[in-house]
């Protein structure tokens, strides 16, 4: 009996991977196809119409390795931001003791409740006209640099660690950040590497308030230079079909091989070796 069931749940998960897959499986071959077809047929290509062609075009409207690098830096510059200030904030609230410490985790829980739209206005305000720091990689940064997802997550993760390997350091004579840095981060490994994928999602497809900051095109991340493109260039493109989806494919490309080479480290872990004899 369990060998029909087993069969069954293959092909199951077969099929689930397939209707998963082929969104992604089209839009490849959308972007190689020189003459465009939205049909059901266009899945299944000629040969001899399959080039490079609207990666160039996309390339020569938008500057696509240019807008490609300002989404590394801005996305990198959030990471980088978000990892820092989430490890000492998450193990502040989890390992250090103070008063208000409860009320400070509320506060923050409910942070996640409030919109970011609601808060483009005032943003824009103290960022662009406070910091003058419109069509800059740092204006784009700064409004995300604190996650308080990954505060949460650091802070689950501090949590679980032995409070004796704490003590221990500090009966050493060792500081908080020599602890946080020797103690614990090496055994919230599995965390550092969820935030980061969690982060680097938000950042990487941002488009509303890079688009508000930004005027130059030099200085436009992925997602809005083919936003603009769209709007604009591409109803003179001689295939603007095929290179949306050039541009789609380079702007999904990081994220997709992101997740496939570090899918396994979200159910390891190493908690255990910190307390082994």
């Amino acid at each position: 009996m369990t060998r029909p069931r087993s069969w069954w749940r293959t092909i199951a998960v077969t099929l689930g991977a397939i209707v998963f897959l082929f969104p992604f499986y089209y839009m490849i071959v959308g972007s190689l196809q020189e003459t465009p077809d939205t049909s059901p047929s266009g899945a299944l290509p000629a040969p001899g119409d399959l080039s490079l062609d609207n990666y160039r075009e996309i390339n020569a409207a938008i500057g696509l390795w240019r807008s490609l690098l300002n989404s590394v830096i801005v996305t990198a510059g959030v990471v980088i931001g978000t990892l820092v200030f989430g490890v000492l904030a998450g193990y502040a609230l989890a390992q250090l003791r103070y008063r208000g410490r409860g009320t400070l985790f509320a506060a923050m829980l409910l942070l996640q409740v409030i919109p970011f739209q609601l808060l483009v206005i005032p943003l824009y305000v103290q960022v662009v006209r406070g910091y003058g720091l419109a069509d800059s990689y740092l204006g784009m940064i700064l409004p995300f640099v604190i996650n308080s997802v990954a505060v949460f997550v650091f802070r689950q993760f501090f949590l679980q660690l032995p409070a004796e390997l704490f003590e221990a350091a500090r009966l050493d004579g060792a500081s908080e950040i020599r602890v946080l840095r020797s103690v614990a981060l090496p055994l919230v490994r599995p965390a550092l590497l969820t935030a980061t994928l969690l982060t680097f999602i938000g950042p990487w497809n941002e488009f509303l308030w890079p688009f508000l900051i930004t005027k130059e095109t030099g200085m436009q991340p992925l997602a809005v230079a083919l936003a603009n493109y769209m709007s604009t260039v591409a109803s003179a493109a001689t295939n603007p079909y095929g290179a949306i989806l050039a541009g789609a494919c380079v702007l999904a490309a990081p994220a997709v091989l992101l997740f496939i080479a570090f899918q396994r480290h979200f159910v390891s872990s190493d908690l255990g070796s910190g307390v082994k004899g």
